[in-house]
Parts: structure tokens; C-alpha cells; sequence
């Protein structure tokens, strides 16, 4: 097992991400606890020493059963992470209700690591508005009385959203935890994001380094290409060695579903194989090629919003049509989206076409955020 240095720790490179624990039935809230402890045996005894759970992962009740899996051993054995919900608006005004729950829950006194939950466009008001809901103070205090021993948080907003957290609270967050792959990388500005978090020496922790399993199987043509510079190295590893690869990326957390998914990582994880210039330069050239399937290709020049009379964000709606497109779904740009005001929306679109005689790069702009619209509801 692969180990990095924080704050005089060894953590397991690979963290153990109990968001999609092994389920009866295909029920996500039952989770089938016989498996689910096997594989956390498994993982101790490979060297895993880091396990990441949330309030709200399988229904409440991967907290309740990852405590179970991990009572069975020393508590310094283990670090546990877990997260306040604060994608919840309900959850807002009860940081120390939820707080104290997750104690019993998990069955431990103290939390290793504590995070912010998913700070994005929808919470960034109210994770900040410390007056009102006192989330930060309530946590800061924890940290002192020694119930939280490191302070992060987890982010899928925009570059935006990023750095106002960061203005507020960076100097007292000591991880940060992203979406970031090959394809997010580029798709959602990871190399960016990762850039901003360097400057402030916050260290990266991952989260979808196989973006929700898109990226354990590709088109054959990019497998074959793969192959052809690394014979012996399984499809989904290079994911892995992508992050290897980036300095800063100090946790690699994978959301594992079976025990043979857990094998094949401890494998992946066993040695650190770096991609060189020329692998790298493959494997995001084939990232561009996927992301061009479907999207649409917005270079975010921002003269169609000049030209539209509801003044809308057209770069950043297309942006967010561009996730949800290529994801299939998902909650990120409904999450986005919900924190604009409604003639801020898709929706708003006239479908003057002012914008579309100005776009070089030609995009029916009106057509796309109609269609956009449609796939909301």
C-alpha cells in the first residue's frame, strides 16, 4: 500500500469511500452488512487506514454500519472522516443536533477528519452566513476541544463559489475534497480548482476518481490506444495513475461495491507508477475526444451575453448543460441551477437568437437551452 505524509500521519493513498457500499437488492438503503464488513476486513488487512462516510450516504445508514465494521478494531488503527449535511437546507440551523448523532452513530468519541459537505452554489450563503446558522463557529470549537482533529471540507461548486469559501474560512481548512479525473480535469476546471488550493497549501483529497464508473470501461479504440503504452495496467487504473501523478493529491477516495472492485485497487494502490509526458498527453487527448460526444462546444468567449436582452449567463448555462448532458442526470446542475434566480433559468431564453449572431462558434444557443429546459422538467 501507497502511504502519504499529513501532518506527521501515514495515510492509505487509497481512502475507503462508503457511499456506495454493497446494497440487497438494489436497494440503496439497505446495505448488506455481512459483505459490507468482509470488505472493511479486507481493506485493514491490505493497509487501508482511511474511511470516509456522510450523514446522508444509503439513507443515513452508512455511518450506522461503517461504526459496526470498524468497532472490531483499535481506534488508532483507523482514521474516520465523516461530513456535515449541509446539502440539506433543513439541516442548516442543526450542526450540533447532526454532530452529536454521528458520534453514536459511528461509535467514537472523536472525528479524525470533518468536512463541510458539498459546498456549492445552492449552501455557499448560508455555510457562510455564520451569524444565522453558526456552522463554522460550532465546528471551529469542536476542533479546539479536540472532537475534530482536522477541519476540510468537499466542493462541487464553480471556481467561484471556491474561492469565496476560501476567502472566508481557508486559512482554517486543512484538506479539501474534490470531483477529479481525467475527464473533470478539464470538464469542471479540476486543474484550476487544484491550482487555487495550491496557493493556499491545502492539500487535495479525491472523490470520483472513476467519475461514478464511466471511466473502468472505454471505447475500445481508447482501451486498445491505452493498452498499446501499458500492456499490463487494467483500464480503470489509469484513473488512478492520473492522480498519482498530480503532487498535490494526497487522498484517493474510491466508493467500492464488491470485494473484487477492493482487490483490483489494492493492486493499483500496491506501487506508484506516475504517467510520463507522453501517457499523459494520451490519456487527455482521449478525455477530449469523449467530452466531445454530445456536448456542446462553448469556448466561453461571453459575446452572446452582450447580445441577450435577459441578460443571462449564457457560458455558464451551457456549461451546466454540458455536465448534465454528458453525465446522464445527475444533481450538480439542478443544484447550480437552483441557486439562480428563476429569470436567471434555461427557461428564461426568449429564443430571439441575438446571441446566436454573434457565437463564433456557430452553437443554436437558443436550441440548447430549450432543449436544457426540457430535460429539467
Amino acid at each position: 500500500m501507497i502511504y502519504r505524509d499529513f501532518q506527521g500521519m501515514k495515510l492509505s493513498a487509497l481512502g475507503f469511500g462508503a457511499m456506495r457500499l454493497p446494497v440487497i437488492d438494489g436497494d440503496d438503503g439497505r446495505i448488506d452488512e455481512d459483505a459490507a464488513l468482509r470488505m472493511v476486513e479486507t481493506a485493514m488487512k491490505n493497509g487501508i487506514n482511511y474511511y470516509d462516510t456522510a450523514w446522508g450516504y444509503h439513507g443515513e445508514n452508512s455511518e450506522l454500519v461503517m461504526g459496526k465494521a470498524l468497532s472490531k478494531y483499535p481506534r488508532d488503527s483507523f482514521y474516520i472522516a465523516t461530513k456535515f449535511p449541509g446539502y440539506d437546507p433543513s439541516n442548516w440551523d442543526k450542526v450540533e443536533e447532526i454532530f452529536e448523532q454521528q458520534l453514536k452513530k459511528l461509535g467514537v468519541e472523536y472525528f479524525d477528519f470533518y468536512l463541510f459537505h458539498n459546498v456549492c452554489e445552492m449552501n455557499i450563503d448560508a455555510y457562510l452566513n455564520d451569524e444565522k446558522y453558526g456552522i463554522y463557529s460550532y465546528l471551529m470549537k469542536q476542533k479546539q476541544n479536540g472532537r475534530i482533529r482536522h477541519l476540510g471540507f468537499s466542493c462541487h461548486g464553480s471556481m467561484p463559489v471556491l474561492q469565496r469559501f476560501l476567502d472566508a474560512y481557508g486559512k482554517d481548512m486543512e484538506f479539501c475534497q474534490l470531483q477529479l479525473n481525467y475527464l473533470d480535469w478539464t470538464f469542471q476546471n479540476g486543474k484550476e480548482k487544484v491550482e487555487l488550493l495550491d496557493q493556499q497549501n491545502i492539500p487535495v483529497w479525491v472523490m470520483e476518481p472513476l467519475r461514478g464508473g464511466k471511466l473502468a470501461k472505454l471505447d475500445p479504440a481508447y482501451e486498445a490506444e491505452l493498452k498499446a503504452l501499458r500492456p499490463e495496467e487494467e483500464i480503470p487504473a489509469w484513473a488512478f495513475r492520473f492522480l498519482q501523478s498530480i503532487p498535490s493529491v494526497t487522498m484517493i477516495l474510491s466508493g467500492m461495491s464488491n470485494e473484487e472492485q477492493l482487490e483490483k485497487n489494492l493492486v493499483t494502490f500496491a506501487d506508484e507508477k506516475k504517467l510520463n509526458d507522453a501517457e499523459m498527453k494520451a490519456l487527455m487527448s482521449i478525455a477530449d475526444k469523449m467530452l466531445s460526444v454530445g456536448t456542446v462546444p462553448c469556448t466561453a468567449c461571453h459575446y452572446c451575453v452582450s447580445h441577450c436582452p435577459q441578460g443571462l449567463d449564457i457560458p455558464h448555462l451551457i456549461s451546466l448543460y454540458n455536465e448534465h448532458t454528458y453525465t446522464g442526470g445527475g444533481f450538480i446542475a439542478p443544484m447550480a441551477l437552483g441557486a439562480l434566480p428563476e429569470d436567471k433559468r434555461p427557461q428564461a431564453c426568449l429564443g430571439c437568437r441575438s446571441c446566436e449572431q454573434v457565437c463564433p462558434q456557430q452553437i443554436k444557443i437558443s436550441e440548447v437551452l430549450a432543449t436544457f429546459s426540457e430535460k429539467l422538467g
